[in-house]
């Protein structure tokens, strides 16, 4: 009797899909379509719209596998084997959720989108979901990765991912522009975006003037609450009326303009400009540039991943680029996170991610059985960490004690390029000219007896022209 193919799982972020799903096998990102999507993405791939995408890197490439009998999916379902083909898509190293990005991150995500959009029009497709999730940052740049998102464009039909793009993106942008980023962070507590009524209820009154707003956002949302009672999507769908390939096209024109308009002005925060106001003298950071480079060095291979915490505009992370690592450079000021994003834009690197992060409450796993996106922690684990002018934040202005935020961190990195700043330098003098200096146990004899519970201090050396000393330890 000849064996089956073992059932492959779908991957705990591709379950919702009925055309296909994401697993892994010996490591190894694979794509299954099942035979109910075969003609749309056979329209995808004959269309041309697959070449002109990847061409343009809107879109991420796939290679289909001529051996798709081998991974395909047994016993699902009462049709037996829904597999129609197996594609293998390039691998994203650093995976990244809207509710991490600077505001241009997230309006270069939209505005990706809108372009996807618009061009999959030309060759008679449409895209079914406009989710945030579908960007993710590759190679230094946004790309669409959901090779199943496209559907056959039937005029007359509106766009069945409006609601869903305005909520991932328009709501959230608007937000941010309008009252304070801040908001943005409200898709971190709803999955499939920012409601429009909500959205609607926190814009200031000014922009019932912007006429795209106004449109897009809070007529949009009372249109939804009107039908929110007479049956869901289908009868909303039922009594509106059918758009022209025309009108279609006008509409996605003046919602990619509505996007493109939006503005954030930048506030005046702590961190924004911390380069500029530091006590290094050009020896002390010359010197410090130089012990990390040597310690990422001896860290070789360079196809780990660096994630480089507090890294403000990104200085070292491009150390640590330069090197050849893939760098994840991660702060909790967003506008440092937005001026290191510009910059990599500016420069085309490609190997440096930058996001939003607060440590002390980074990014959860949410979703079903939470587990639909992963949290900072398993994005993180068993890469090499850079925690630079980072450990007086944690210790005092946290309250966090020194042998929590070494077990903290031996979670996280398999090697770690840390530094210790005492109680001596003007950063710490800061943090304690507005609060009681409870902090007996912040020094460095107590800062190298936590982290030698759980790591190997293999270097150390003080950085010249400071009070400050460099370390490369190893997890235990």
């Amino acid at each position: 009797m000849e064996s089956e193919s073992p059932r492959k799982e779908p991957l705990a972020s591709s379950f919702r899909d009925p055309s296909g799903f994401m697993y892994t096998e010996e490591g190894e990102l694979f794509r299954q379509i099942n035979r109910g999507y075969a003609e749309e993405y056979d329209l995808l791939m004959s269309s041309g719209l697959y070449k002109t995408l990847t061409d343009a890197k809107l879109l991420i490439p796939h290679e289909e596998l001529a051996d798709s009998e081998r991974h395909s999916e047994r016993g699902q379902g009462s049709e037996g084997d829904q597999c129609y083909k197996v594609i293998k898509p390039e691998r994203v190293r650093s995976i990244s959720y809207p509710y991490e990005w600077s505001y241009s991150q997230l309006k270069d995500a939209a505005l990706t989108t809108m372009k996807i959009q618009r061009l999959a029009l030309k060759y008679g497709m449409v895209l079914k979901d406009a989710s945030a999730y579908n960007i993710q940052f590759h190679q230094g740049r946004p790309m669409f990765i959901d090779t199943l998102s496209f559907a056959r464009y039937n005029e007359g039909e509106p766009w069945v991912a409006y609601k869903q793009y305005c909520q991932h993106f328009l709501a959230p942008l608007a937000l941010a522009s309008f009252t304070d980023f801040r908001l943005a962070q409200l898709s971190k507590n709803y999955i499939d975006g920012v409601p429009l009524d909500l959205a609607s209820r926190l814009l200031p009154r000014r922009s019932y003037l912007n006429y795209s707003i106004l449109v897009h956002i809070h007529l949009h949302a009372r249109v939804q609450m009107k039908y929110s009672d007479s049956g869901s999507e289908a009868s909303q769908k039922t009594k509106s009326q059918s758009i022209t390939r025309k009108a279609f096209v006008a509409f996605l024109l003046g919602l990619y303009k509505a996007t493109e308009a939006l503005q954030w002005k930048q506030p005046a925060t702590e961190w924004g400009q911390y380069y500029a106001a530091t006590n290094y003298e050009d020896q002390a950071m010359q010197h410090k540039e130089s012990l990390v480079a040597e310690y990422l060095k001896s860290l070789q291979p360079s196809e780990l991943a660096v994630h480089d915490l507090g890294a403000n505009t990104g200085r070292f992370s491009r150390v640590a680029a330069g090197l050849g690592f893939d760098v994840v450079s991660q702060d909790i000021d967003p506008v440092a996170v937005e001026s290191n994003y510009l910059q990599t834009k500016k420069n085309k690197e490609k190997n440096l991610l930058p996001l939003l992060l607060d440590l002390t409450n980074p990014s959860p796993a949410i979703g079903w059985s939470l587990a639909e996106r992963m949290s900072f922690a398993q994005r993180v684990d068993g890469k090499i960490v850079l925690a630079l002018a980072l450990i007086h934040h944690l210790a005092i202005s946290n309250n966090i004690p020194l042998p929590m935020i070494a077990k903290q961190f031996s979670q996280l990195s398999a090697a770690l390029i840390i530094e210790f700043v005492p109680k001596s330098d003007s950063q710490v003098q800061r943090l304690l000219a507005s609060r009681i200096d409870i902090f007996d146990n912040y020094d460095q004899p107590h800062f190298e007896s936590a982290f030698s519970e759980y790591f190997l201090i293999r270097e150390s050396e003080s950085i010249s022209g400071s009070e400050r000393t460099l370390y490369l330890m190893t997890r235990k």
